[in-house]
C-alpha cells in the first residue's frame, strides 16, 4: 500500500535540505579559505625569513639586524640521519599553544637544517572565532531557510485549500464555476478543467432530470392509447374485423414504446463506450468512410453528399465509437430533412481550437431559442425519439469536444451542425 504524501511537506523537507546543504557549503568552502590563506602567509613570511637566515644570516636581510624582530620565534639549526625531499612544513601543539614549524635546507651535505617555529595561537583563536561566527551565521541562515519555507509552502497550496473550499461547498444542485481570473497563473489551467467537468456535471444533472421525465412521458403515452383502445373495444360485443384492428393498433403502439426503449438501451451502451479505450486514429480517414457509407444512402434518396476535408491528416487519441455515433447522427438528420434534388455538404478544417467538422444541409432550419440537445426534443414534421441529438451531445462531452447546431447564414435554408474537436491530445499530419 502506497501512504498519502503531501506536496506541501515534499517540498518543504526538499527545501530545507537543498537550503541547509549549501549553507554547509559555501561555510565550508569559505572557513577552508580563509585558513589556508592565513596559514598561506604565515608559512610564506616564515619561507621568507629561512631564505634570509641562510643568505644574510639575518631574519630580515642585512638591513634589519636588530634582535626583536625575534620575538616569536625559535630558530635552530639542527641534523637529521636523511634529508628531505622537500621543505617540511606542519603545524604542532604543545601546552595549550599552536605553532607552526617550518625545515629548511641549511647544509645539504652534512644534512643540517633550519627548524623555525612559530607561535600561532593568537592566530588561531582567531581562525576559531571565525568558524564560531560562520556556525552562529549557518544557525540563524538555516532557521531563515525553516521561515522561508513555511511561507513558501504556506503560498503554494493556498490556491489548492481555495479550490478544495469551494468544491466541498458544491453539490449536484448547486454547483458554480470558478472564476480563474483569480487563481495565480500556474492554476488557471486546472481551474479551466474543473470548470469544464462542472459543466459536465451541470449538463448530466440536467439532461438526466429531462430524461426521467420524458421517459416517463413517452412511455405513459402509448400505454394510454392501449388502454383506451381496448376499453372501447370491450364496451360491446365486436366483430372480428374490429378486434383484428384494435390488435393491430395495440401492436403498432406496442412498436413505438419497443423504439423508445431501443434508444434508452442506446444510453446505456453509449456510457459504456465513454469507457472503452481511447486510441489513436487519424480523424480524416474516418469521416472519408463514413461519407463513402452515406453517400450511396443520399444517391438511393435522391440527393447529393459533397466532402471536403482539410488537412490531409489529423491524429487524435479518442473513442472512437462516440465519434462515429455523432458524425452518424449529423449525417442521418441532415438526410432526413433535406428534400429531394437538394444537397448535403460533410467537411473539416482546422481553427484555433482545433478540428472543425461541419454537416450542412438544406432542410427546414430550426428554432435555435429551444435547447436541440434535451433527450425527446423533435423538430420539423419527421419521424423520430428525440433522443439523436442528446446522445451526441453526451458524446462529445465525453471526448471534451465542443458541439452546436445553428441555421444557415448563407441566404439558404437549412442547418449547420458542427463538432469542434481539441487539439490538445492531438496532432497535425504533414501535407502528403
Amino acid at each position: 500500500m502506497f501512504s498519502k504524501t503531501s506536496i506541501r511537506l515534499n517540498f518543504l523537507i526538499q527545501l530545507i535540505i537543498s537550503s541547509a546543504s549549501l549553507i554547509l557549503i559555501f561555510s565550508s568552502i569559505l572557513y577552508f579559505y580563509i585558513e589556508n590563506s592565513i596559514l598561506e602567509e604565515k608559512y610564506k613570511e616564515l619561507l621568507v625569513y629561512a631564505k634570509n637566515i641562510s643568505t644574510d644570516q639575518s631574519i630580515y636581510g642585512p638591513d634589519v639586524p636588530t634582535p626583536e624582530a625575534y620575538l616569536g620565534l625559535s630558530i635552530e639549526v639542527i641534523h637529521l640521519k636523511q634529508s628531505l625531499l622537500d621543505i617540511d612544513f606542519f603545524e604542532t601543539s604543545k601546552d595549550n599553544k599552536s605553532y607552526l614549524v617550518l625545515m629548511h635546507p641549511f647544509d645539504i651535505e652534512e644534512l643540517s637544517y633550519i627548524k623555525i617555529t612559530k607561535d600561532i595561537t593568537p592566530t588561531r583563536a582567531l581562525i576559531d572565532k571565525i568558524l564560531h561566527y560562520i556556525f552562529i551565521i549557518n544557525i540563524a541562515g538555516f532557521l531563515l531557510v525553516i521561515i522561508y519555507a513555511i511561507a513558501l509552502s504556506k503560498m503554494l497550496v493556498t490556491p489548492i485549500k481555495t479550490l478544495s473550499n469551494k468544491l466541498s461547498n458544491m453539490n449536484e444542485h448547486l454547483l458554480r464555476p470558478i472564476k480563474t481570473e483569480e487563481l495565480p497563473e500556474e492554476f488557471e489551467s486546472l481551474g479551466e478543467t474543473i470548470n469544464h467537468l462542472i459543466s459536465r456535471i451541470q449538463n448530466f444533472v440536467k439532461y438526466q432530470k429531462e430524461l426521467f421525465i420524458g421517459t416517463a412521458h413517452e412511455l405513459k403515452t402509448p400505454l394510454a392509447v392501449i388502454k383506451l383502445k381496448n376499453q372501447v373495444t370491450l364496451i360491446k360485443k365486436r366483430s372480428i374485423e374490429e378486434y383484428i384492428d384494435a390488435i393491430k393498433v395495440t401492436n403498432k403502439t406496442v412498436d413505438e414504446m419497443n423504439v423508445i426503449v431501443s434508444n434508452i438501451l442506446n444510453i446505456g451502451r453509449q456510457e459504456g463506450a465513454q469507457l472503452e479505450k481511447p486510441q489513436e486514429v487519424d480523424v480524416i480517414e474516418l469521416l472519408k468512410q463514413k461519407a463513402d457509407d452515406f453517400k450511396l444512402l443520399a444517391a438511393n434518396e435522391g440527393k447529393t453528399l459533397h466532402m471536403y476535408f482539410e488537412p490531409n491528416g489529423f491524429m487524435a487519441l479518442l473513442q472512437v465509437s462516440l465519434l462515429n455515433q455523432i458524425v452518424q447522427n449529423f449525417l442521418q438528420n441532415a438526410l432526413k430533412f433535406t428534400p429531394k434534388n437538394k444537397s448535403v455538404i460533410l467537411r473539416s478544417s482546422l481553427n484555433d481550437y482545433g478540428l472543425l467538422i461541419e454537416v450542412i444541409d438544406e432542410g427546414c432550419g430550426i428554432d435555435e431559442s429551444s435547447d436541440l440537445f434535451a433527450p425527446f426534443k423533435r423538430e420539423g414534421s419527421k419521424s423520430g425519439v428525440g433522443l439523436g441529438l442528446f446522445l451526441a451531445k453526451s458524446g462529445a462531452d465525453a471526448l471534451g469536444a465542443k458541439i452546436s447546431i445553428k441555421n444557415r447564414t448563407d441566404g439558404v435554408t437549412g442547418t449547420v451542425a458542427t463538432l469542434n474537436l481539441s487539439s490538445k491530445l492531438s496532432c497535425i499530419l504533414p501535407a502528403k
